[in-house]
């Protein structure tokens, strides 16, 4: 049984709570895209995949800040640029999906891209997650 109490405070290496976390944080992150995108598109007049990828950094941005701080218990890197680095790379495979996914679904589906945009957030918080947990914060397992 988890309490409610480990749910948001105190270092854990549990999986179960790291992704409960990392859901809150996503969401998060996911609203300074989400408000990023509309603000370069709708007030700025970016084309939408560029947006979406300008926004989409954004996004990264408040992940990695929020993630290391409360997600995430157990580092692989002693530096964090080489880990904000890494971070950013399985945040690029992310962009890359992020933006196939808008593109398919505005563009072959005729969804608008606000819709194609939360379609894409649910798939890529999986990728997100488990390649991050995997690469940076699992601890190492023992030989």
């Amino acid at each position: 049984m988890i309490s409610t109490t480990g749910l948001v405070r105190g270092a854990t290496d549990s999986a179960r709570i790291q992704f409960f976390r990392y859901g809150i944080v996503g969401g998060t992150a996911f609203l300074a895209d989400f408000g990023s995108l509309i603000a370069l598109k709708e007030i700025a007049g970016v084309h939408y995949l560029v947006a979406a990828a300008l926004a989409f950094l954004v996004g990264l941005t408040v992940n990695y800040a929020l993630s290391v701080r409360w997600v995430f218990a157990t580092r692989r890197l002693d530096s964090r640029w080489a880990e904000f680095g890494v971070f950013g790379l399985i945040g690029l495979v992310g962009l890359g999906l992020n933006e196939l996914v808008i593109w398919q679904c505005t563009e072959t589906l005729g969804l608008h891209y606000l819709a194609s945009k939360c379609v894409a957030a649910a798939l890529v918080l999986f990728w997100n997650f488990s390649a991050r947990r995997r690469a940076l914060f699992q601890e190492t397992p023992r030989t």
